[in-house]
């Protein structure tokens, strides 16, 4: 399972690229709105620390050829490559949307899934990725994780192109039972990112190597 981080604050993703090896970010308007910043300051900043990894960018139209108008005007205006994926929730209009933006050599994330046929039809439709939300699911007792193994299963068995970006994490578990359960890439907020690399004996651990080596490690380099 590859990771990609699920934010807008540039400070936050500069600490993640520093480290951590993530593959890509995801955006939505929501998290554009926590940034108390236009999407036009905050996109070319993410493009920057971006590089040549994955970028998904969620559209706020609500017509399919408005969709499709918004996605390639990011594209163009800020000359993104096969890297970015235009990000479409799975509305009427965006199952209508998905094949027209494919069609227009734009790759695609199907979004605010919470059901495996959701991600099913957007799958058929030719989305690359379907993103399935894990906590909002266990919210209402619809159990996330097993919507994600239920999709991960059907992409295999139908042997479909779309890959599972599974979002909407509250814990680390969660996180470890999405991996667990097959899905290829999670996106996860910065302060999950840092708790799941992290580990109080891992901090002990270290102390300990320091204060026992200290005097011993004599080597000059």
């Amino acid at each position: 399972m590859i990771y990609l981080a699920d934010t807008a604050n540039i400070q936050e993703l500069k600490d993640l690229f520093y480290y951590f090896p993530l593959e890509g970010v995801t955006t939505n308007p929501t998290i554009i709105a926590a940034e108390k910043q236009p999407l036009s300051v905050i996109l070319p900043q993410i493009i920057e620390l971006v590089g040549n990894k994955m970028l998904h960018v969620q559209v706020i139209s609500e017509k399919a050829e408005d969709m499709l108008r918004e996605a390639k005007f990011y594209k163009q205006k800020y000359n993104l490559g096969d890297n970015y994926y235009a990000k479409i929730p799975v509305s009427k209009e965006g199952y209508k949307a998905i094949p027209m933006i494919k069609d227009a050599g734009i790759n695609v994330t199907a979004t605010a899934i919470f059901t495996q046929q959701q991600a099913l039809v957007a799958a058929r439709a030719g989305a690359d990725w379907v993103a399935p939300y894990v906590n909002r699911l266990d919210n209402i007792s619809s159990h996330g994780i097993e919507v994600v193994k239920h999709i991960v299963d059907n992409i295999r068995e139908f042997k479909l192109s779309a890959k599972v970006l599974a979002a909407s994490f509250k814990t680390v578990d969660q996180v470890h039972r999405v991996s667990m359960s097959g899905s290829h890439a999670a996106t996860i907020s910065y302060e999950l990112l840092e708790r799941l690399r992290s580990h109080p004996m891992t901090d002990m651990s270290i102390e300990a190597f320091i204060k026992d080596g200290k005097d011993l490690y004599d080597l000059k380099f």
